[in-house]
């Protein structure tokens, strides 16, 4: 070669490959300088117009809209007016010109007076329509964009037009009087990247040793033909530790995939000895690796020896002679790829049961004809079990098979393993048992005789017990069997099985245990729940409630949803639904107190929103309670929805924090999400809450629920939402129990995920016989008249017997109401389950019950009225007033 040889050489004919990149690389570099100034003069003239049009457009649009225009256009004469405003709005704005016109086009403004009254040059007519128009000309001052845009008057009617218009060389001035700098700049990065391609292609000839392309190209297909058509492995590992080079025969020895070159060796998926054989680098030779299913021979040298580069070079060779060994090695290849499926496979979800038809299916699979688990009764209560019980009261779990018709014990029996039989004591010691000749009869049979001999006719002819052992405890047994499979258990065959039991009943002790914990939440948050429905007249109501199911892909545990009924003064009725986020004890917990503030809540009578106003102050109290330390058990989310329904008006008032959309379903069938307005959660505070009041037909329903029963992992909330109102909507025949159900069965098909609170009522209305009302006026003597009324209406109702109480407690209330309060006053009388008077006025003033002095006049009304009634009490109406009422029971046959 020219250049090793000293010839001189010729630069520009650069016949090395170096040489041939350096001149590739400076051409394309070039191109792309070019072709990038080029875009950026493209992009700024681009930009120049369209900042041309803007300008323009937004001078002419305010000049349009600024105060006075309108009226100057209107009067005598505009041109005086407008002329002066026009030429400062132009010097102001730096557009070249702004000029106003009449309908007509007629000019009355131009920087040049001369032009003001005649026409003017453009398009019009889409502005005399009330639309903005830009658009580019060759004017008199060089290429220009103008708009105009139209005035509009008091009617709304385009009374005159007002066009701006400014030069492109005014605005892309700005960008090419940065030509010189971009062109500067464009030539100093052509010479950087220059020289460093010259660097580049410098050490590029280094490397190269200053071979062209040919000559390079001849090296690699000879190296490339001797190096994959030898039958022996080669590996070239740099002293990096990654992979250089592998021939086909290395890859196909190894498997190892295409793209392998450039790993490092511990990232090769081989096994430990042949990976740390090559990381390492040292010497070896005809060293002896099991790689897959074969037996491999290698050599290893380095590569550093008499200055070579730093790494190593390893062959492999396939020794077929060594088949007999690499056998052996395969099986427990085999064993040890069973127990880490079984870590995978066993053991999933946390349930007993499931966990035991894991391991007999598993097993059934990979290692047995037949598998039987047999668990003591105490686990499958979620209880610690005991050494007599373990062996004394097995039930049967789970069973698999090839076929279902074998003799053994069917799911569901109970199994007495008795101490005296070898399994039996094996069983109480914790060891295993393998039985490889079942028909030896060495005691296995005794449990049931009669079975085992139908056994042995059916082919079982081997078995292995092996004990469910977890923290010393026997939790049952598992038994394997094999009938269809010729080869007996063997020795090897038993230690494979008490691994995989080992491994398996580690899971079922945790599923019991965390069953044990699950069932205890549960039953505390089934305490802190309903337990019926109460005595109420206002709704028919269905309910369900269905706790997230533990270990089932859901979120698992106890949750904090809830609901209540709870019956207010006056026939009413409140609905309450609600949802604590998280799961647990702390979760059902603070449910609990949340239903008993609510309760405690209505009890004041509260309407909705002052409820949850309330019930939000209370959430924010129990965050801020929660020490620091115990940051976990804060309430991090709580949503509630509160309904009313009275069933005297058929008024029901609504209102939400955080919580989804009820439902209401007309008379007719037809379901609807109600609108009632959002509020954020509990405990966010800081915003109030509003109400929804809508009037309820009789046989109305009513449908409150939690998120648990629309959303859903695979299904979107929208899609949720979608399939409750389908399938509420239409079925107008529906009891409020059968509603129930059909939204179970078509929303929560299977397991919850998340807990599920749905509450259904369906609304009923008072008679009219059952209500009567009076206009009282604020007269003292219109108390005898009430009194009347009263005794003539109790008369009626065949309640004579409570005349005499219920006109004292009128006459009681309506006198202090005369006396006291303003505005009209008014009596309701409603026989429900008890006879409820009401008196209401326009004072919001409630009475306090006080012990009068013995020298007082006066002040003896309400202790009198509260010892004669069952229950009292106020409420405040949403017109500022309140009412007073009162309840009586009533006999059991007048209900």
């Amino acid at each position: 070669m020219a250049a090793r040889s000293g010839r001189p050489r010729a630069f520009l004919r650069m016949r090395t490959l170096a040489g041939q990149v350096f001149l590739l690389q400076v051409a394309i570099v070039v191109l792309l300088v070019t072709a990038a100034v080029a875009a950026l003069v493209l992009q700024s003239r681009a930009d120049s117009e369209r900042e041309a049009r803007n300008r323009s457009v937004a001078v002419a649009e305010t000049f349009a809209n600024a105060p006075g225009i309108q009226a100057a256009l209107e009067g005598p004469d505009p041109t005086a007016v407008l002329q002066p405003k026009a030429e400062a709005a132009r010097k102001g704005s730096g557009v070249d010109f702004v000029v106003v016109l009449s309908r007509d086009a007629i000019r009355f403004t131009h920087p040049l007076p001369d032009r003001i009254g005649k026409r003017f040059v453009g398009d019009v007519g889409p502005a005399l329509k009330g639309e903005v128009v830009t658009e580019r000309i060759n004017g008199t001052i060089g290429p220009l964009v103008q708009a105009v845009v139209p005035v509009f008057g008091s009617d709304g009617k385009v009374i005159g037009l007002v066009s701006a218009g400014i030069t492109i060389s005014r605005v892309s001035g700005v960008v090419e009087e940065q030509y010189v700098l971009l062109f500067g700049s464009a030539a100093g990065i052509l010479l950087l990247t220059t020289a460093g391609t010259a660097l580049v292609s410098r050490r590029l000839r280094r490397q190269t040793h200053g071979l062209g392309p040919a000559e390079m190209t001849r090296m690699y297909e000879h190296h490339d033909a001797v190096l994959h058509s030898v039958r022996e492995g080669v590996l070239i590992v740099g002293g990096d530790g990654r992979l250089l080079l592998a021939n086909d025969e290395a890859r196909r020895l190894l498997g190892l995939p295409a793209d392998v070159e450039g790993r490092a060796v511990t990232d090769l998926g081989l096994d430990p000895a042949t990976t740390r054989l090559l990381a390492s680098g040292r010497v070896a030779t005809d060293e002896v690796h099991s790689v897959g299913d074969r037996l491999l021979a290698v050599s290893q040298r380095t590569t550093d020896r008499d200055g070579g580069p730093p790494g190593s070079v390893t062959t492999l060779r396939d020794t077929t002679e060594l088949q007999a060994l690499s056998g052996k090695a395969d099986v427990a290849r085999q064993r040890l790829k069973l127990l880490y499926d079984a870590g995978t496979e066993i053991g999933t979800v946390l349930d007993v049961v499931r966990t035991c038809e894991e391991l007999a299916d598993f097993a059934t699979t990979r290692f047995a004809d037949y598998a039987t688990v047999d668990v003591s009764e105490n686990v499958l209560r979620g209880e610690e079990p005991t050494v007599v019980q373990a062996i004394n009261e097995m039930r049967r779990t789970a069973f698999s098979g090839a076929r279902q018709d074998a003799q053994l014990f069917p799911l569901g029996s109970v199994l007495r393993f008795m101490p005296e039989t070898v399994t039996g004591a094996a069983l109480l010691r914790g060891e295993a048992v393998l039985d490889t000749d079942l028909a030896s009869m060495r005691g296995w049979q005794k449990v049931s005789p009669d079975r085992a001999e139908r056994l042995l006719e059916y082919g079982f002819h081997s078995m292995i017990a092996v004990p469910l052992r977890a923290r010393g405890l026997i939790l049952g047994v598992a038994m394997f069997w094999r009938a269809e499979n010729p080869q007996h258990f063997e020795d090897e065959d038993l230690s494979v099985a008490e691994e995989l039991v080992a491994r398996a009943a580690v899971s079922i002790d945790n599923a019991r245990r965390y069953s044990r914990e699950h069932a205890v939440a549960v039953t505390l948050q089934r305490s802190l729940l309903p337990r019926g429905l109460p005595e109420q007249s206002a709704i028919d109501a269905a309910y369900r409630y269905l706790p997230a199911q533990a270990g089932q892909g859901g979120l698992g545990g106890v949750g904090g949803d809830w609901f209540d009924i709870i019956p207010l003064p006056g026939a009413r009725v409140a609905l309450v639904v609600g949802d604590v986020v998280g799961h647990g004890l702390h979760a059902a917990a603070t449910m609990g107190r949340l239903r008993t503030a609510v309760h405690n809540f209505s009890s004041l009578d509260l309407p909705p929103d002052e409820l949850l106003w309330h019930l939000d102050e209370l959430v924010a109290r129990i965050d801020q309670d929660e020490s620091t330390e115990d940051s976990g058990n804060a309430v991090t989310g709580a949503t509630c929805l509160y309904a009313i329904y009275d069933p005297a008006s058929g008024r029901c008032t609504m209102a939400r924090a955080g919580h989804l959309q009820p439902v209401i379903i007309g008379p007719d069938g037809t379901a609807a999400f109600a609108t009632v307005p959002g509020g954020p959660p509990l405990g966010l505070g800081g915003m109030p809450f509003e109400t929804l009041d809508v009037q309820l037909a009789e046989d109305s329903r009513l449908v409150l629920y939690t998120d648990g029963l629309v959303e859903d992992r695979n299904r979107d909330i929208d899609e949720g939402l979608e399939l409750l109102r389908t399938t509420l909507d239409g079925h107008p025949g529906r009891t409020p129990e059968e509603t129930c159900e059909a939204v179970i069965d078509a929303l929560v098909p299977g397991r919850a995920q998340d807990d599920v609170a749905l509450l259904i009522g369906r609304t009923r209305r008072l008679t009219a016989e059952n209500v009567a009302e009076w206009d009282v006026p604020s007269d003292p003597a219109a108390v005898s008249e009430v009194r009347s009324e009263v005794s003539g209406t109790l008369t009626a109702w065949n309640l004579v017997e409570e005349a005499f109480t219920t006109e004292l407690i009128l006459s009681e209330l309506v006198t202090n109401s005369i006396r006291y309060a303003t505005g009209p006053i008014r009596v309701r009388l409603v026989r429900d389950r008890a006879l409820i008077c009401e008196v209401s006025d326009r004072s919001s003033t409630s009475p306090h019950l006080r012990q009068a002095a013995t020298t007082d006049e006066g002040g003896r009304g309400l202790f009198l009225v509260a010892q004669l009634a069952e229950r009292w009490g106020t409420r405040y109406t949403d017109d500022g007033g309140k009412v007073i009422w009162t309840e009586q029971p009533l006999p059991g046959d007048d209900l």
